[in-house]
């Protein structure tokens, strides 16, 4: 999976990269049929469809959706690639108004369904929703902040509920919480913190031996 995660990564950084060349050379489509028959994601009312064909294979593999801004402008507010010719969309990119990647989904066994949604906020990554379960729904999240991975939380259960939760100190996990009877509150804890230090037993005083504290007679 990781090394699908990479191939996905790689060809989407060429395609963005060739999207950029390509613009002209870009066709309006309004539901724009392929050459094998198949048709090109729909645009919402106001949006404007540039289809483009990356590899030069004669089918589109990627798709702009655009709308005007208050001048008159076209501004894209989303994208869909398909990296592996299958005619099928397994990138979805989310754009705000001002051109900031706002959301990046990737659907990494290629079966139609999500499986990693990346958020971000003024450009950074914020959150990952992973939805490995074949069904389309998110079960575990990583949230970060400054770039830096500080909590993990999982639906281990399947029940539609976060049942763990982990909490991430400069890049390893601080502790972990567990919800055992499913009420969405944590019922054990469990520290990686590395053992303390044990300062060695102080030897026990002689009863025998004269109190350092008394005066001497």
């Amino acid at each position: 999976m990781r090394r699908l995660a990479v191939l996905a990564t790689a060809l989407l950084a060429t395609a963005c990269a060739s999207a950029q060349k390509a613009g002209p050379s870009g066709k309006d489509q309004a539901g724009a049929a392929s050459s094998t028959g198949g048709t090109a994601p729909p645009a919402a009312p106001g949006e404007t469809l540039t289809a483009f064909d990356l590899d030069h294979d004669g089918k589109p593999d990627l798709w702009t959706y655009s709308v005007k801004d208050d001048k008159g402008e076209l501004v894209v507010r989303r994208k869909e690639k398909d990296l592996n010719g299958d005619g099928k969309t397994d990138v979805w990119e989310f754009y705000l108004p001002d051109g900031s990647l706002s959301k990046l989904v990737y659907d990494m066994d290629f079966d139609g369904k999500p499986d990693v949604a990346l958020f971000y906020e003024k450009d950074q990554l914020v959150r990952k929703e992973y939805g490995f379960g074949f069904d389309g729904l998110p079960h575990a999240f990583n949230y970060y902040e400054k770039g830096k991975l500080v909590r993990k939380e999982r639906d281990a259960n399947g029940d539609g509920k976060i049942d763990v939760w982990e909490y991430w100190e400069n890049g390893e996990i601080d502790r972990i919480g567990t919800d055992l009877d499913g009420d969405g509150q944590v019922d054990r804890w469990e520290t990686r913190h590395p053992a303390a230090t044990t300062q060695p037993a102080q030897p026990a005083a002689d009863p025998a031996a004269p109190d350092a504290a008394s005066p001497s007679k």
